[in-house]
């Protein structure tokens, strides 16, 4: 195919994987699917490699493959299954990731594509409401599904597993409702295009291996290390090291995180399919907006780990925080040692955590649980020639804030204040951008769980640039006493207090 084929078929592809987001997130029940919008989809082929993935979270980047390779080995797919998994062990990330996994045969029965979708679900089970635990195991952190169909009993399970059933319900139905769409609009364009539909797809799988080559080629071969670490697990152990070995030889680049701290107790490992889905992130950070996000890109890209390690988990370790906190490490790590390579392309270090809140309890208007779950934005690392932004979502998670009127509609509690965290950006030629205060009133005892990193370490600088300021999370009590919590705990909460989360900022670039 000529390139002007190529686009056409590129957009083709990535407008079903958006309309299988907005399906998604309009058949949804939970603000944090509907208005946070933590959720990816994506289409792949017959291989189980990926053709396509809409602009949703970069953590599902490199993971989502894995899921759907582990529902091509373990379920003998049929047509009108959905095969669902959540087991980080198997293709997953943490549990409250939850995907959807639907094949699409042709008229011979040969499998042609696959449909999939991740969404991050409030609650699961677990000790606490929202399902981000500090635990020792991945048992304990809810139900953790191997691949299998998604069947009537499955969806109980899930159900009874939770807190908040009838929103999972609501949310695995929209997760059903988004995969179908797509194989229906995969079904039409088969049917008019037929066979060349895969000429399609593995054109610009080998388009964006020939791309991403290129962008290596860019970056002088050589070898460059960098190491960064996580404030602590929650539980006792820290700091913990995170340490890459980034080598490029051509039109190929080789990450090694062997030098890594082993696993912990807590809730900061993460399988390898986090580790790979950062590190692709990265790369794909060097190159335009032009590049297809497929599989063939990743193929230029090789990731080795130590099993056993932060970056490599092995059963049973506990995972929750591993994939909304160590994967933004693993992202400074690899951007610290690209900007050795290319100091002009790489930025200063962002806000470096995604500051999850989660927030349960009994709901008196309704006379049941609820359980709410959140990240919350931070500054942006300033680069070569431009301030970092403020008040954004950066790196590993694209969300959106929960709007105030959303979240106060559904849950019972407030929002007292919400405003930019002026002069929390690094100072710099170029400044590092400002991060945000979110504060939060309730009239009734709550169960909170701040799971945060950059308290007690700061987001680097480059090239002579100040680094950003480090967060800050603490109660305020009824009494107005006050009391700054750790970077990772759970607190419980009573009627008159406030919780006060004020996020990093970013890096600064330059001398000033």
């Amino acid at each position: 195919m000529n390139a002007a084929e190529l686009e056409i078929y590129r957009h083709l592809f990535a407008s079903i994987a958006e309309e299988m987001g907005v399906i998604l997130m309009r058949a949804s029940y939970s603000p944090n699917i509907k208005e946070r919008r933590d959720y990816s989809c994506a289409i792949f082929d017959g291989e189980g490699e990926m053709v396509a993935q809409a602009a949703h979270i970069p953590v599902h980047l490199g993971s989502t493959p894995m899921s759907v390779a582990a529902a091509m080995e373990t379920v003998e797919m049929r047509p009108g299954d959905h095969v669902v998994l959540n087991d980080p062990f198997q293709g997953g990330t943490h549990l409250p990731d939850i995907t959807f996994v639907s094949p699409l045969f042709d008229e011979e029965g040969r499998l042609i594509f696959v449909v999939a979708n991740r969404a991050h679900h409030a609650d699961v089970g677990g000790k606490t409401p929202g399902s981000l635990s500090l635990v020792e195991s991945v048992e304990d952190e809810g139900i953790c599904l191997g691949p299998q169909r998604f069947t009537d009993e499955v969806e109980g399970a899930i159900l009874m597993a939770s807190r908040t059933p009838e929103e999972r319900r609501g949310d695995l139905r929209a997760q059903v409702a988004a995969n179908r769409r797509g194989l229906m609009r995969l079904q039409g364009e088969w049917e008019k295009r037929g066979a060349i539909l895969l000429e399609a797809a593995r054109g610009l799988q080998a388009h964006s291996e020939e791309f991403m080559g290129e962008v290596l080629r860019e970056i002088p071969d050589g070898t460059w290390s960098f190491q960064d670490e996580l404030e602590g697990d929650g539980l006792g152990s820290g700091p913990i090291e995170i340490a890459a070995e980034v080598e490029i030889r051509g039109a190929r680049a080789r990450v090694d995180f062997s030098g890594s701290a082993g696993q912990v107790a807590g809730p900061v490992n993460v399988p390898k399919a986090v580790t790979l889905s950062a590190t692709l992130y990265a790369f794909r950070c060097l190159a335009d907006r032009s590049l297809p996000t497929n599989g063939g890109y990743m193929r230029c890209v090789e990731v080795v780990t130590r099993p056993g390690t932060v970056v490599d988990a092995k059963y049973p370790a506990a995972v929750a925080l591993g994939n909304v906190e160590t994967s933004q490490r693993i992202t400074d790590v690899v951007l610290g040692a690209l900007s050795q390579a290319v100091p002009e392309r790489i930025p200063a270090a962002s806000c470096g955590t995604m500051n999850n809140l989660t927030i349960g309890g009994l709901d008196p208007r309704r006379g049941s649980e609820f359980a709410y779950y959140e990240t919350i934005a931070g500054g942006s690392g300033a680069g070569p020639g431009f301030d970092g932004a403020s008040a954004v979502h950066t790196h590993m998670t694209n969300t959106l804030n929960t709007p105030v009127e959303a979240l106060e509609h559904a849950y019972p509690f407030r929002v007292e204040a919400y405003r930019v965290r002026r002069g929390s950006g690094g100072d710099g030629k170029f400044r590092g951008g400002d991060g945000v205060v979110r504060e939060y009133g309730f009239d009734g005892p709550v169960t909170v769980g701040v799971m945060t990193e950059r308290r007690q370490t700061r987001p680097y600088g480059l090239a002579g640039g100040e680094p950003g300021q480090a967060g800050e999370n603490r109660v305020i009590r009824a009494d107005g006493a006050e009391e700054v919590l750790a970077p990772k705990r759970e607190v419980e909460l009573k009627a008159g207090d406030r919780l006060v989360i004020e996020t990093p900022g970013g890096g600064g670039f330059g001398q000033k």
